[in-house]
């Protein structure tokens, strides 16, 4: 393996496992060494164990270099597969309908890879269609799309369909909800994209009947095709509790408006918690197993939603991921109908 395929490999397990940013820094700077110093000098300096004398390369990174340069396949980079897998539990069977990820981002907005990145990485896992879901422009921190921006990725899109067919790139977005229920896109950009994730990004201490009218609107709106981490509830660090709102109502409007509820599959939201999920479930909504990956290593988190989903007893036939994509398309296009 060459090492710079060997040291992103290595990223996409350090991003299946949620590592720490610094970590994977480390491992994206020793891919820039390397391509900056060349062939000869990369294996010139891995035979002669100076590569850590290079600024921007440490012994975690050196080692990989040298493995992937000897052809060693039981060394760091193997350990560090095995330690990061993400395990396959009662949700096998979910797993094996799964056809697709409808909750991803790129380098548009605030993931770590480009599109053409994450759908061959889509494709790898066995994946028939994802959808791309940068943010929209008011969530500034993750550089969200205003509409030029979204344009242009649109384009891209198309472009990067022809090339990769017959797997299949839709159109979307993560899409803002106001604190009124609104959304932060003209409805003619909304109704341009084949699927739309409404998300509460802010303001998520509101008083419970403030939220649950903020979320009933925005699932009431004609572009809105799922609900995306309902709870907005973080379990690593310090935390974040979960946003206060009646569910009973919020499901019932997302069963009369055909709008899925999300399972966020990360690891650090895992959202919406199962009690909700089940009453989810009893209204009878459809379900979308996100992986919400911001990396091609996150888009192996969706076992942790399929358990999930077997856990509370979601039936396979209302998870939309396990769709055709021209099934998926017909039924997002007749929300706006």
């Amino acid at each position: 393996m060459e090492p710079v395929r060997a040291l992103r490999q290595a990223i996409h397990y350090l991003d299946r496992e949620l590592a720490l940013a610094q970590k994977i820094r480390a491992f994206q700077r020793a891919v820039e060494v390397v391509q900056q110093i060349g062939e000869a000098e990369t294996v010139q300096r891995a035979a002669a164990g100076t590569l850590t004398e290079l600024n921007g390369i440490g012994r975690s990174t050196a080692a990989v270099i040298a493995e992937a340069l000897d052809g060693e396949t039981d060394g760091y980079l193997a350990r560090l597969d095995e330690r990061t897998r993400v395990p396959t539990g009662v949700g096998g069977p979910v797993m094996q309908a799964i056809r697709g990820d409808c909750h991803t981002h790129s380098t548009a907005s605030d993931g770590s890879a480009p599109v053409r990145d994450m759908a061959e990485t889509a494709i790898a896992l066995g994946h028939e269609w994802m959808v791309v879901t940068d943010h929209s422009a008011r969530l500034t921190i993750a550089h969200g799309l205003d509409e030029e921006r979204l344009a242009s990725q649109l384009d891209e899109i198309e472009t990067l369909n022809s090339e990769l067919a017959p797997f299949r790139i839709l159109t979307g977005m993560e899409v803002d909800i106001f604190e009124d229920g609104t959304l932060d896109l003209s409805d003619e950009m909304l109704a341009r994209l084949d699927l739309v994730v409404a998300s509460v990004h802010s303001k998520m201490r509101l008083p419970a009947d403030v939220m649950t009218r903020r979320m009933v609107t925005a699932v009431a709106n004609p572009h809105t095709d799922v609900l995306g981490h309902l709870t907005n509830r973080k379990l690593v660090g310090t935390g974040r509790p979960p946003s206060d709102f009646d569910p009973e109502i919020v499901f019932a409007a997302c069963a009369r408006f055909d709008t899925a509820v999300e399972i966020n599959c990360r690891p650090e939201r895992q959202d919406p918690p199962e009690e909700l999920l089940e009453i989810a479930v009893r209204w009878g909504c459809k379900i979308a197993i996100d992986s919400d990956a911001h990396a091609t290593g996150q888009l192996e988190w969706q076992p942790y939603g399929a358990d999930k989903a077997v856990r509370c007893g979601v039936p396979v036939t209302n998870i939309i991921n396990t769709w055709h994509h021209e099934d998926l398309l017909a039924w997002t296009a007749s929300h706006a109908a």
